[in-house]
Parts: C-alpha cells; structure tokens; sequence
C-alpha cells in the first residue's frame, strides 16, 4: 500500500452513509425505537450523520449520542493514559434497539468495551454495530451487522477515516507503517497493531 493511499473520496463516504443509513431502516422495519451512539472519537459525528439522513429519509427524527469506551478497554495498562470523552445518551435505551457507530473495526476490543459500557446504561432489546470500514484481523469474535467498505489489510497498514467536524474532510486514506511501527503522518484515528 503505498503512504496517503485515497481508500474513500468525500463522496464516497457520502454514498456508503446514505446506503447504511437505508440498511439500518430496513432492517429495524423503520426508524422507531432506534438509538444511535457514536463511539469517540469519530463515530459520534458518523453516528450524528446517519441520524440526520435517517431523518430525511423517514421523517422520524432518531436520538443520537455519544459513548466513550475509555474505562471498558481490556488495555488500558498497555496504552498509557488516555483522556476521557463525553458519554451523552440522550434518551433511556431499555427496550430499544441501540446502534453502535464506529470508523474502523479492528480488532474487536473497542466493540467489547462499548457493549460493556453500553450494559451499564441499561438492557435495549438489541445492539446492532455499524462501521465506516472493516479492515479485518479480529482477535475477538465480533461482526458488524452494517459494513461500509470491507477492505483487506496488512497488519502493518494504517487505516484512517476522516471526517468533516474533525479533520476539515471527509475519506478514507490508508498509510504504509514503517518496520518501526511509524508512519509519516499519526493521529488518535491509527489503527494499526500493537508491538
């Protein structure tokens, strides 16, 4: 993979939100009794994307927060301090369906983290997971119910999703990581594997 390879353009990642968006209605049967939280950091403004179009496309507007998986990692001794994020779930989520938003699926370790904080905020009747992009290599049994793009990976590849509210664009770019584990350009969206 060659450095700052362009995985997805603006547009595309505008056309796989539309089309996420159109798979969670369809496979909630609409838009009712659906919660979408964002994982931090760049799920929250991926999750508030797919409520908006959700809204557009049911007329239902669909509740939308914020969960911070920081204190649920299994790592948290292996990664050092990390800051804590925002969790804003605005409405109870008993007896609802509770969609996971995240960028990349890895691994599988923020997605056991976020359905742990997720069962301390209450029992929903499901939880379904969306991502932006599943790069593969899991170490846990864990499968996103709506999937972006599925792209294989190296172990060594770098696989950063940018959005707007964050970054000033939105895509998908894939960086080569160096033998040492670094690469030209690092940020908290890397997603490469542990030393």
């Amino acid at each position: 993979m060659s450095p700052r390879a362009r995985i997805l353009s603006a547009d595309d990642v505008a056309r796989v939100c539309r089309r996420l968006a159109h798979e969670l209605i369809e496979a909630n049967h609409g838009a009712q009794d659906l919660v979408l939280l964002g994982i931090q950091t760049r799920g929250v403004p991926l999750a508030r994307r797919l409520a908006a179009l959700i809204e557009d496309i049911e007329g239902t507007a669909v509740p939308h927060g914020a969960l911070d998986v920081t204190l649920f990692r299994d790592d948290l001794g292996s990664r050092g301090p990390k800051p804590l994020h925002e969790t804003v779930v605005p409405v109870d989520i008993d007896g609802r369906t509770v969609v996971l938003v995240d960028d990349v699926l890895y691994t599988g370790r923020t997605i056991r983290a976020a359905l742990d904080a997720v069962s301390e905020l209450g029992r929903p009747a499901r939880i379904r997971l969306v991502v932006l992009v599943d790069r593969g290599h899991r170490e846990l049994p864990v499968r996103a119910d709506h999937v972006g793009k599925n792209l294989p990976t190296a172990y060594g590849d770098r696989i950063r999703v940018l959005v707007q509210d964050i970054d000033g664009e939105d895509g998908v770019v894939a960086d080569e990581v160096g033998p040492d584990g670094s690469s030209d350009d690092s940020s908290d969206t890397d997603r490469q594997v542990r030393p």
